[in-house]
């Protein structure tokens, strides 16, 4: 088994859509639009086959996005050595997005950076 896709609402869809492709070499699908209920997608693809559905519609709640909320706290995208987790962090940071920890190597072993993304929603970037 295994995860599809994983989705998430966004109030600025173009730019979340331009986030991916910029920082991650995301691919992206010609979108979604529902004319009757507003709702817009796009299904981005990346190298391995995961993808993420990013979403919006007119009614969307935008509450606080807390660290330490429940549910989906953050993506953790694999770039594949810790030289890339060094230059993607630097070159984000570079681009007015705040590095909320890293680049380091955990307690548990990982080496990464974790960055507020588009939205706030964190990123974290490992090896």
């Amino acid at each position: 088994m295994k995860i599809e896709h994983i989705a998430m609402y966004v109030n600025e869809l173009e730019k979340a859509r331009d986030f991916f492709i910029k920082y991650f070499g995301a691919v992206s699908n010609d979108g979604y639009h529902n004319k009757n209920t507003g709702f817009r997608s796009y299904f981005l693809s990346f190298d391995s086959g995961a993808r993420l559905e990013i979403m919006n519609r007119p009614d969307m709640d935008d509450a606080e996005k807390t660290p330490a909320r429940t549910g989906l706290i953050h993506i953790a995208f694999s770039v594949r050595s810790r030289e890339k987790v060094d230059t993607l962090t630097a070159r984000l940071k570079e681009d007015g997005f705040e590095v909320v920890s890293g680049p380091r190597t955990t307690g548990d072993g990982y080496y990464e950076s974790c960055i507020a993304g588009i939205e706030g929603n964190q990123i974290e970037i490992t090896v």
